[in-house]
C-alpha cells in the first residue's frame, strides 16, 4: 500500500467534466454543502491526484473543487466567489449494496465512462489508505501527511464513517482514533490544527492533542485538508447528554460546572501559549459597529425581530461607552464556536473540548482574530438555552441552573466570573442570539421561538441599570467584581 500512495500519476484528462453533471446534483444535498439554495452553475480545479494506480478494479481520486453559484437563486444573478470544497472520489463498475448511501451517480461521457462514482470516504480501502499515508508521512503530489513521531498509529485499524449530519466527514479508526477530513477549505493556518497543536505544547490535556494531518501545496499557498486526533472511546455529546438528562428530569447543573471549569482551563492555556492584546475604545468601537450592522442586517431579515432592535442597539452601545470612558479589555485565542456539541464527557467524567475551526462561514482571518473570552462563554450560555427548549416536558430553572454552574465552574479556574461584566457578556449573547434568529428563519423556522424568547429577555436587560444582572444569574455572593481596567 505504501508504494500506492507515494506514486506519481498522470490524471485522465477531461475528469472533471465528466463528472460536473452528477456534482451539481450531489453536492448541494451533502450536509457540508455551505451554498444552499443557490444553483451550482459549473466547477473549476484546484488540484486532482489519483491515489491508486490506474486499471485496478478501484480508481480513487482526491479532488479540490471550487464551485460557482449565482449570489441568488434567479436567472441572471452575478456569482459570489466560489467556496472550495475536498472530495475523495472513487469509482467502480458497480457498487455493492453496502455503499448505496455513498453513491454519486453513473458516468456517461469522458474517462470514467460506464464507471459508477462514489463519495469514497464510505469505502474502508480507500480509508484505509488515508491512514496508511498519514502514519508512513506519504508524499502523493501535492499532497503532504505529517504526524507527531511521539505518538503511535498501528496500522490495519477497521475504519467507520460517522454517519450522523456534520459540516465535515469524519472517519473512525478502531475506536482509537479519529479522523476529521475538512469539506470547505481555504488557504492559511487552520485553527482546528493550529489551536489543538498548541495546546498540546501547552501541556493542555483537555483538547485531544493531533496526531497526525495532512495538508496540500499549491502556488505557495497550504490548505489544511484533514486532521487525525486520538478517538474518546465511549464519549458522550455534551448536547445529547444535556437532552438525556433532562429527559429523565435530572439536574446537569454538576455536568456545566465542570465544563465551565473545562473551559477556563483551556482560555488559560491559550493565553499562555499564544499572544493576547488589549481592546481599547477603538478596537472596542469596531467590535460594536460589528454588532449593530449585524443587528441591522437581522431586522431587514427578520420582521419578528425589528420591536427589539432599539434595546438590542443599546446593550450594544453600553459596551461602546464603557469603552470610551476608558475601560479595556483583554482579548486573546479562543475557540469560537463552542456549544454543547462542541464537548465530550468520557465515561470517567472527563470533559474535552472538540472542533477549533471557528464559525465556518466566516473569514478565516477573522477566525483567527484575538477576541475577549466571554465570547466564548455567551456561545455556551445560549447552548444551554436551546437544551432546555428542546426537551419534551419543560424542567423549570434548568438553563438558569447551568448558566449559573458554567459561570461558577469558569471562576473557579480563571478567577473570573463572566457574569461580573454584565455588560461584555450581554453585549456577545445578544449577537449570538441575533445570528441564531437570522439562522433559524432561514433553516428551521420552527425553532425561532427559541432565540427570539431570549431575545425579549436579552432587550429587556438592556433597558435595566447598567449595573443590573437580573438576567445573569448571579450567585447570592458573587467573587468580587473584576471591571476592566481603565
Amino acid at each position: 500500500m505504501s508504494e500506492a500512495v507515494t506514486r506519481t500519476v498522470t490524471l485522465p484528462p477531461g475528469l472533471l467534466a465528466s463528472l460536473d453533471p452528477l456534482l451539481r446534483e450531489w453536492l448541494p444535498r451533502q450536509r457540508w454543502f455551505a451554498g444552499k439554495g443557490r444553483p451550482v452553475t459549473g466547477f473549476s480545479l484546484v488540484a486532482a491526484t489519483e491515489l491508486l494506480p490506474p486499471g485496478g478494479k478501484l480508481g480513487l481520486y482526491h479532488l479540490l473543487v471550487r464551485a460557482h453559484q449565482q449570489l441568488a437563486p434567479v436567472p441572471g444573478a452575478p456569482e459570489q466567489p466560489a467556496d472550495c470544497y475536498q472530495l475523495v472520489i472513487g469509482d467502480r463498475e458497480a457498487l455493492p449494496p453496502r455503499l448505496a448511501p455513498a453513491l454519486i451517480g453513473h458516468v456517461t461521457e469522458g474517462p470514467l465512462t460506464g464507471r459508477t462514482v462514489y463519495d469514497a470516504l464510505y469505502d474502508a480501502r480507500p480509508a484505509e489508505l488515508l491512514l496508511e499515508a498519514l502514519r508512513t508521512g506519504a508524499r502523493i503530489g501535492a499532497l503532504r501527511f505529517e504526524r507527531d513521531d511521539d505518538q503511535e498509529i498501528r496500522s490495519a485499524l477497521v475504519p467507520r464513517l460517522v454517519t450522523s449530519e456534520q459540516s465535515n466527514s469524519s472517519v473512525v479508526y478502531g475506536d482509537t482514533f479519529i479522523l476529521k477530513l475538512l469539506r470547505r477549505v481555504v488557504p492559511g493556518v487552520n485553527p482546528d490544527l493550529e489551536l489543538p497543536l498548541a495546546l498540546a505544547r501547552e501541556g493542555c490535556d483537555r483538547v485531544p492533542a493531533p496526531t497526525a494531518w495532512f495538508c496540500s501545496e499549491l502556488a505557495g499557498e497550504s490548505y489544511v485538508l484533514g486532521v487525525l486526533q486520538p478517538f474518546v472511546q465511549g464519549a458522550a455529546d455534551g448536547w445529547e447528554l444535556a437532552l438525556r438528562e433532562l429527559a429523565k428530569g435530572e439536574d446537569f447543573a454538576a455536568e456545566a460546572r465542570a465544563l465551565g471549569r473545562t473551559t477556563a482551563e483551556v482560555h488559560t492555556a491559550l493565553a499562555r501559549t499564544l499572544p493576547t492584546v488589549t481592546l481599547g475604545h477603538s478596537q472596542v468601537q469596531q467590535l460594536v459597529d460589528g454588532m449593530v450592522e449585524r443587528l441591522d442586517a437581522a431586522a431587514q431579515a427578520v420582521p419578528a425581530l425589528r420591536p427589539y432592535a432599539p434595546a438590542l442597539r443599546s446593550a450594544f452601545e453600553a459596551l461602546a461607552e464603557l469603552a470610551a470612558e476608558g475601560c479595556t479589555w483583554t482579548a486573546q485565542r479562543i475557540h469560537g464556536d463552542l456549544h454543547l456539541g462542541q464537548c465530550l464527557r468520557s465515561p470517567g467524567g472527563r470533559w474535552w473540548l472538540i472542533d477549533f475551526e471557528g464559525e465556518p462561514s466566516k473569514p478565516l482571518a477573522e477566525r483567527r482574530m484575538p477576541q475577549p473570552p466571554v465570547r466564548d462563554v455567551a456561545g455556551m450560555l445560549r447552548s444551554f438555552d436551546y437544551a432546555a427548549h428542546s426537551a419534551d416536558l419543560p424542567v423549570p430553572g434548568w438553563a438558569e441552573a447551568c448558566r449559573a454552574a458554567y459561570c461558577s465552574g469558569y471562576a473557579q479556574v480563571s478567577g473570573t466570573d463572566p457574569r461580573t461584566d454584565p455588560v461584555l457578556l450581554r453585549a456577545y449573547e445578544t449577537d449570538k442570539a441575533i445570528y441564531e434568529v437570522v439562522y433559524e428563519a432561514r433553516h428551521r423556522p420552527d425553532w425561532l421561538p427559541v432565540p427570539l424568547s431570549a431575545i425579549g429577555r436579552l432587550a429587556a436587560d438592556a433597558g435595566a441599570p447598567s449595573g443590573s444582572t437580573s438576567s445573569l444569574s448571579l450567585p447570592s455572593s458573587p467573587p468580587s467584581p473584576r471591571r476592566p481596567r481603565p
